[in-house]
């Protein structure tokens, strides 16, 4: 199995590794969850399981920290951001339609 077959948004680290690997402590990442910054996977005995993807959050959540964010601003940030990348998917599919064609009718012919 290669990286590329991994599914980012699977919950795979524990805490203690997933705030290892992030340079941050568990308390931390315990306090983002409570303030609904990010929502680990859980196990059926309520573990919490960290994907890539929660990972690349902790590090963007660090990255506003050290900016001066407060977490309410970095909740509007990450809000803000997963909007725009909606938004942006949106407009790719519009496009992407619109660059389809489209069948045009059969024009008739006159007689004169």
């Amino acid at each position: 199995m290669s990286s590329s077959d991994v599914d980012p948004t699977q919950g795979v680290y524990g805490i203690s590794v997933a705030a290892d690997l992030v340079g941050m402590d568990p308390q931390s990442l315990r306090l983002y969850e409570r303030r609904g910054l990010l929502e680990p996977a859980r196990t059926g005995g309520g573990t919490r399981r960290y994907s890539s993807d929660d990972l690349a959050r902790l590090q963007r959540i660090g990255y506003l920290l050290a900016a001066g964010l407060n977490l309410a601003g970095i909740a509007k940030v990450l809000e803000l951001e997963t909007e725009n990348a909606r938004l942006r998917a949106d407009l790719e599919r519009t496009q992407a339609a619109d660059v389809a064609p489209t069948p045009q009718p059969a024009r008739r012919r006159s007689t004169g």
